[in-house]
């Protein structure tokens, strides 16, 4: 299975780009160059990496950092399909379920820290993503409800990591937070191609009520 094309990642914009991972020329100048940015300053972060097939290590293209850090700086408690000893790239078919993914954990966030409202600027990318065997588990929220579970990503991680063993390309999904939006997931860095960066979005999440999404100025 394919994934959708392309596809499109918000970062928040308080995450600057590294450029210099968009000039490396080679895996042991990659290496070099993430000690000196001090990438690998953080533990968690050379031991991603070590994880990480020298293979898969993406850099002498645009957008490079971008894509190398959704695999190395990982969330503590890991993503829906990956754990976290090693991040993956998340996207989605749309700006929309992007929109609606990012802003429904700001939602999350604002009620467990007492806000009224929460807003944040995003930077939008979109990619076109390589490979053909991603495993498409969409349409399977009744039969396998355990990947879809909104309080725990026991069963999903478990599932997604057993995936990324096998050699799978990635995971095509629904969206909870978008209805018939979808969503994927790609395990190879060396899948994620022409990264380019498009707008930026304020986007304004109130404890209740509409989301708020505008054009960064």
């Amino acid at each position: 299975m394919t994934p959708p094309q392309p596809s499109w990642r918000l970062i928040p914009s308080r995450f600057p780009p590294i450029g210099a991972f968009d000039s490396v020329v080679s895996a042991n100048d990659l290496a070099a160059v993430m000690e000196l940015e001090g990438w690998t300053n953080d533990r968690l972060v050379a031991e991603r990496l070590a994880r990480l097939p020298r293979d898969q290590w993406v850099f002498g293209t645009p957008n490079a950092s971008v894509v190398m850090a959704a695999f190395l700086h990982a969330a503590p408690s890991g993503g829906r399909f990956n754990g976290p000893d090693l991040g993956a790239w998340y996207a989605a078919a749309s700006v929309t379920t992007s929109v609606a993914e990012v802003a429904w954990h700001l939602r999350r966030e604002t009620r467990a820290r007492g806000l009224a409202e929460t807003r944040r600027t995003f930077r939008c990318y979109s990619t076109r993503l390589g490979g053909t065997d991603y495993l498409d588990v969409r349409g399977a929220r009744t039969t396998m409800p355990e990947l879809y579970a909104s309080d725990s990503y026991a069963a999903s991680q478990s599932f997604g990591e057993a995936a990324r063993a096998a050699g799978r390309d990635g995971i095509l999904y629904d969206s909870l937070r978008h209805s018939g939006g979808q969503n994927l997931v790609a395990f190879r860095p060396r899948l994620i191609a022409e990264v380019v960066q498009s707008a930026h979005y304020d986007i304004l999440v109130p404890v209740t009520g509409r989301v708020l999404v505008r054009p960064a100025a």
